[in-house]
Formats: C-alpha cells, sequence, structure tokens
C-alpha cells in the first residue's frame, strides 16, 4: 500500500481575488489546494484520485458552474461541489443539490459557513471511496469463482440448502459442500451472513 494521497480542494472562480482568498483559508485547513480560472482549465486536468471536493462559482465566462456540475456528473467523476455565487436565485440552488452539490453558498458568506461546506463535503466523498473501493474488492473476491462455484453461490444466497442446491443443479450433496468451502475459502468469509453482504456489494444476484 502507498501513502494516501493528501485532500485536495480545487477552487474554480474567474475572479483572481477570490481564488487567493479560498486558496489562504482552505491551507489554513491543512488540506492542498488547486485553483483554476475556469471550468475548462479544470476539466482539462488529468484526475489524480484521492479524496477531495470542488468550490465552483456559479457564472464565469464560458461554461457556468452549472454546466461544470452536468459535466462532472456525466464523466462520473465523484467529486463533491460547493456552488459560490453573488447571482444565485432559490431555483438555481434547489437545482444544483438535487444535482447532488453539498452547498449553495450566496456571496458574501461566512468563513464558517464554507468550512462546514467543505468538511461536510470531504466526508461526502471519503464514503463514497470507501463503498468504491469495498465495491472493487468484492468483485475482485467473485472473479476468483469458477462458473460452477458462481452458480453454487447464487443459490447459498438464495437461502437454500445444500440438498436444494444439488437437486437444482443436478449435481451431489457432497459436490455442493465442497464449492461451498471453497467459495468460503477464495470469498474470505467466516458466515452466511457475510457472504451475502459481499454478494450483495459485488452485484451478484439470488437464483430464482
Amino acid at each position: 500500500m502507498g501513502e494516501p494521497k493528501p485532500v485536495t480542494c480545487f477552487v474554480v472562480d474567474d475572479d483572481a481575488s477570490v481564488r487567493r482568498s479560498l486558496s489562504f483559508l482552505i491551507r489554513s485547513l491543512g488540506y492542498r489546494v488547486e485553483t483554476f480560472k475556469d471550468a475548462d482549465a479544470f476539466l482539462a486536468r488529468k484526475p489524480r484520485g484521492g479524496i477531495g471536493c470542488i468550490i465552483t462559482d456559479v457564472k464565469m465566462p464560458g461554461m457556468s458552474g452549472l454546466d461544470l456540475q452536468d459535466a462532472l456528473n456525466r464523466g462520473d467523476i465523484g467529486l463533491p461541489i460547493i456552488f459560490i455565487t453573488g447571482h444565485g436565485d432559490l431555483p438555481m440552488g434547489v437545482g444544483a443539490m438535487k444535482k447532488g452539490a453539498v452547498d449553495f453558498l450566496a456571496k458574501p458568506f461566512d468563513d464558517e459557513e464554507l468550512i462546514a461546506a467543505i468538511e461536510m463535503a470531504l466526508e461526502k466523498c471519503r464514503q463514497a471511496r470507501q463503498r468504491s473501493e469495498a465495491l472493487d474488492n468484492a468483485s475482485r473476491r467473485i472473479e476468483t469463482l469458477s462458473p460452477r462455484e458462481h452458480d453454487v453461490l447464487r443459490h447459498v444466497i438464495s437461502g437454500r440448502l445444500n440438498k436444494q442446491i444439488a437437486y437444482e443443479l443436478g449435481i451431489a450433496e457432497q459436490t455442493v459442500k465442497i464449492h461451498r468451502g471453497r467459495i468460503m475459502k477464495k470469498l474470505e468469509v467466516a458466515s452466511l451472513a457475510d457472504l451475502v453482504r459481499l454478494a450483495e456489494k459485488a452485484g451478484i444476484t439470488p437464483a430464482p
């Protein structure tokens, strides 16, 4: 395992003074910060993963902050967004929140408001990364199963007994027991409950 990537906040705003003041505030919290003068410049940046969030103005030359949000959603780029604006209205804010924005702050806003929004956004990002890592881990384990073990797994998580699985698959009950043991070992689980949870994370559906 390598060193965890630092937490990074990305500021997208066409106003240089806003970029400077937000950079100072974010660094005072102990986080890295990268600034961009417009949405196109941010989208041109190569993604590096890790925990982070985006703080963006709504109205900017070229692509707006709302357009940036749509682009990120289409690209499945999981960075929570905080909007800051001097031109926003209630319907605009509601629309942004429905699309996943963490907060919609009207200028001038209090530093504490923005800090609270940043912490909320970073926690949201951490939770999303954890879910993604759990899914990837579960999928990797599932891929180690043979086709027959995969079939047995789907019957096991449906709640069937070994003799029922044997009847459904046309194999001996002892063979089912062997497959079941191999499945538990390969997937590194100790109980049926753990097996069911892992299968759910990997998107495995129970046999009908």
